[in-house]
């Protein structure tokens, strides 16, 4: 069996490729990239019999890439959002992986695929069913972790433990109580995964955690500036959310 990875974090493909290696030594890696257009011309080149395949990426997304490969390339998503499930499985997708994948979620991947290698088409649509019920039963309802590049390394961050998330231009800082850190995901997409209770968007770029709010200072002008507990800066409220620290 031959297998192709593709993930535009070169860190998190290779750990792939070992914890595969481990489940699955006859499996034959053939390829490792790191974007869309590179996927894909694998598959058209090379034939993998199975593809795991990260969503967004470079070029063109893993749902695009996915659509060259040949009728019985058996197809895995693997990807840190979650709402891309229906469309992958309209895709033929064999399994479907939210990071971080824990080593249980990955083994019960790869016997699915082991058992799948001379499933008739109306297994396959049944199967395909089945996983996405069961991937809609396991959808987190809000993010709990972040993941951060820091150098070559990728480091996770409880989303409890961040103070403050900040726009920065397509991307977003995270601050914690001793560091700060870079997200790929721009603030907009990552507002809607976050706790409405626990963060508080108080700007058009700006998301705080409310158990990090110590006190609201108001100005002569109605401008409010907010203290954190493990901040020394202080955050700026925008017009548009004062309204939320009246009582301060």
């Amino acid at each position: 069996m031959k297998a192709l990875i593709a993930d535009d974090e070169q860190n998190l493909a290779a750990d792939l490729q070992r914890r595969l290696m481990r489940l699955w030594p006859d499996l034959e890696v053939i390829a490792v990239v790191h974007d869309g257009l590179a996927a894909q011309k694998v598959m058209q080149e090379q034939s993998p019999d199975i593809a795991f395949l990260d969503i967004r990426m470079p070029g063109i997304s893993g749902l695009d890439a996915a659509r060259c490969a040949r009728a019985n390339c058996r197809v895995v998503f693997v990807t840190a959002f979650d709402d891309y499930a229906v469309a992958a499985f309209e895709q033929a997708a064999v399994d479907y992986l939210l990071k971080p994948v824990s080593d249980e979620r990955l083994s019960r991947c790869v016997s699915r695929l082991q058992s799948t290698q001379t499933a008739t088409s109306n297994d396959m649509m049944s199967q395909l069913q089945q996983l996405l019920q069961i991937t809609v039963s396991e959808k987190p309802t809000v993010l709990r972790w972040l993941r951060a590049q820091v150098g070559h390394a990728v480091r996770m961050v409880a989303v409890e433990d961040v103070c403050y998330f900040q726009a920065a231009d397509k991307y977003t800082a995270v601050f914690t109580r001793d560091a700060e850190l870079l997200l790929r995901t721009p603030i907009k997409e990552l507002i809607d995964q976050l706790d409405p209770e626990q963060f508080w968007q108080v700007h058009r770029g700006t998301v705080v955690n409310v158990r990090q709010i110590m006190s609201a200072q108001h100005d002569l002008l109605g401008k409010v500036r907010l203290s954190l507990r493990d901040r020394s800066e202080k955050i700026a409220v925008s017009r548009s959310y004062a309204h939320l620290f009246r009582q301060m």
